[in-house]
């Protein structure tokens, strides 16, 4: 069933399709990504209006939004063109008056006459110690009460939608929802007391009560754990998909790994050890792997990465490791390169600089397998590279390579084994969020001997004498980094500020002295400024965040962070991990400009306390979102409409579980459940995965 059922084709119509939509006002609809009636359903309330009747005015909490039975009194028509409009009412204890503008002729006589009673119900504020209702939103007669809702659901607006119109839609796509199988899983549903899909969509576009808009209200939370079962199943489903393409058992004999960890000066921690152990199963198992190795700055994934690939070696196969840029693969070429002559193993580097002869020769070692690990940018991805017998994959800092790519570097090698490693702690709702599809490896431990680096917090009032600082430790040899701040576009670009912070650096500094790296440079100009940096000619590195991923210069040991305050928790995190990796004791200036907000203060404070990225990131997700986090954009994490990730992180867990059981229960989704689940596939949207079942 790889087309939409019909039962969800009136949600999946056009908007004019409602009541009251021309194409004009649908236009205006897509400015809150509504395109569907489909989409109404999950464009929900974000707050409500409390119109229960109360007796009287009098001693209310002055602005606020009421509703009163009143008697209509004299009416005071505007002395001036465009004056107000007054009615003086009064209700059970007390008198105010109604206020409209721009009134007409004798309009308002007429429909409010002295002498009547009347509902009224609008925003009353003290003007001149007088209580006064400017233009209500409801004034109708006593006996047509019922009319004014008890409590009334606030809508997300945009251009030329407003609170009725919004109103109205909802209920004309509410009324389209079909009836509908239950793809929750029964004892899931008893215990947390959900309602079914239709009744929760109803319940939460009707609140009752402002807890009746809360993430916790029981309607609310069933349809944000759709959505994250949804995401949960389609994750499921490529993991599936996945692991039902035959791997190759990959036998180690453990004798390479061992000479290489006798060669060592320090142990293992028993992180890595442990992540080792899982890797190398998997890999010993017929079903390809699909591990993500997760560990802080310094964690030493590296190596944990280098006996995955020695174990491809032990059987008699082959290993790539793929760094995101030439930089980080030529800086792996060197970490490996003594470790790997420990073992006798042959390591090569393929990047896009290899041209000619010299790569043919490459080329053709690797198919004869003479290569036997290859370290390469995405290079490795080209037509002509072909390995003798791939067997492991290993995909250095994962956001900056999609699915879709790991997919690619599969194919190279018949059943491939594929290991990602990022160096980025991802709190543990984020990780089912975005790698749920893959088992997770993590590296909670530091390899010992990794001093602590000293992180201050400095005003940027101080900023002579952090240059001062810098001049000091260049005097002694040591180099330093400056991180240029991310400016708002509307003033100037990242690269001006970092160019202006250059020019002054240079201009105090010397000559020579102060090198510059940002994002907007040619690849081959910013491969120069940072190999000129590694190898110390320039002492003073100017960057933009650029520098972030990777980059290893142990004689570096002083990191300024320029406005520090604008940058998010686990990005000064990863920044801060770039020095601390040499002898010399080191520091981080955060650099803040004042005033700095309470909230600033706080986070800035978190990094001063903490070197653990896990907490740092579970702080950051707590007090910015996801969306900041890691760039919801390019990061692969979902946006959803209803599920708030940082509030409903343990839903997400819920979710992968119950994902997992259904399918491993009813792999084809052909049960009365599964047939459910299709269905709530179609209606999140997630068409890729009803194609997934069909290649299942």
């Amino acid at each position: 069933m790889s087309t939409r059922p019909e039962p969800l084709f009136p949600l999946f119509a056009g908007l004019d399709t409602l009541a009251g939509i021309g194409p004009k006002t649908a236009q205006n609809f897509a400015g809150l990504g509504v395109i569907a009636p489909r989409d109404l359903l999950f464009t929900l309330p974000q707050s409500g209006i409390d119109r229960r009747l109360v007796p009287t005015v009098q001693g209310a909490p002055f602005p606020t939004t009421l509703t009163v039975a009143v008697t209509i009194g004299k009416h005071s028509p505007p002395r001036n063109k465009g004056g107000a409009y007054r009615i003086h009412v009064e209700d059970a204890e007390t008198s105010f008056q109604l206020v409209f503008f721009h009134a007409r002729g004798n309009y308002w006589q007429q429909t409010l006459p002295e002498g009547s009673r009347r509902i009224v119900s609008g925003r009353v504020e003290l003007f001149d110690a007088v209580p006064q209702m400017v233009h209500p939103d409801f004034t109708v007669p006593e006996e047509e009460a019922d009319s004014v809702p008890s409590f009334e659901p606030v809508y997300p607006l945009t251009h030329g939608i407003t609170q009725k119109l919004m109103y109205k839609a909802t209920r004309g796509a509410i009324a389209l929802v079909p009836p509908m199988g239950e793809w929750i899983d029964a004892s899931q549903m008893r215990k947390a007391q959900w309602p079914d899909f239709s009744t929760a969509i109803t319940g939460a576009h009707d609140p009752m009560s402002l807890g009746d808009v809360s993430t916790l209200a029981p309607a609310r939370e069933r349809l944000a754990y759709d959505e994250l079962l949804a995401h949960q199943i389609t994750l499921a489903l490529a993991r599936q998909v996945e692991r039902r393409k035959k791997g190759r058992a990959a036998k180690s004999t453990g004798l390479l790994q061992n000479k290489v960890l006798q060669t060592l000066p320090y142990k293992p921690t028993g992180a890595q050890r442990r992540a080792i152990g899982e890797i190398i199963a998997d890999m010993e198992t017929e079903q390809r792997m699909n591990r993500l190795l997760q560990g802080d700055v310094g964690a030493g994934k590296t190596l944990v990465a280098f006996m995955a690939l020695l174990g491809a070696v032990e059987a008699g196969g082959q290993g790539v490791l793929m760094a995101p840029t030439e930089i980080l693969a030529r800086q792996h070429l060197q970490g490996l390169r003594p470790m790997a002559e420990s073992a006798g193993v042959v390591l090569e580097i393929l990047t896009g600089r290899d041209k000619g002869a010299e790569r043919a020769a490459k080329l053709a070692a690797l198919e004869r397998g003479d290569i036997q690990i290859l370290v390469g940018t995405h290079a490795v991805f080209q037509e002509s590279v072909v390995f003798h017998d791939l067997r492991l994959a290993v995909v250095d800092e994962q956001h900056r390579f999609g699915v879709r790519q790991r997919l690619e570097l599969g194919r190279k090698g018949r059943q491939a084994d594929v290991l990602v490693m990022t160096a980025t702690p991802i709190p543990r709702s984020l990780a089912l969020a975005q790698y749920g599809d893959m088992d997770v490896s993590v590296l909670d431990e530091k390899p010992p001997g990794r001093k602590p680096i000293q992180t201050v917090l400095v005003s940027t009032d101080r900023y002579e004498q952090v240059v001062e600082r810098l001049r000091v430790a260049i005097a002694e040899g040591r180099q330093c980094y400056w991180v240029c701040p991310l400016v708002e576009e509307s003033e100037v670009s990242d690269l001006t500020a970092a160019e202006e912070r250059f020019k002054r650096l240079r201009a105090v500094l010397g000559d020579g002295v102060v090198g510059l790296v940002h994002g907007q440079m040619p690849p081959a100009e910013k491969d120069a400024g940072m190999a000129a940096f590694q190898r110390g000619e320039t002492k003073l590195l100017v960057a933009t965040t650029v520098i972030e991923v990777g980059v290893d210069v142990p004689n570096a040991s002083i990191m300024v962070i320029e406005r520090a305050e604008s940058f998010g928790l686990a990005q000064l995190h990863q920044l801060r991990g770039r020095v601390g990796r040499g002898t010399a004791a080191s520091s981080c200036l955060l650099m803040y400009q004042n005033p700095l907000t309470e909230t600033g203060r706080q986070r800035l404070e978190v990094l001063r306390e903490t070197e653990d990225g896990f907490l740092i990131a579970e702080t950051d997700l707590k007090m910015r979102g996801t969306g900041d986090l890691i760039g919801t954009a390019q990061s692969g994490v979902p946006r959803f409409k209803v599920a708030d990730l940082e509030k409903q992180a343990a839903l997400m867990a819920v979710a992968q579980t119950d994902a997992r059981k259904l399918l491993y229960e009813d792999p084809a989704l052909t049960g009365d459940r599964g047939k459910a689940a299709r269905m709530l596939l179609w209606l999140m949207r997630q068409d890729e995965a009803i194609r997934l079942i069909s290649v299942g």
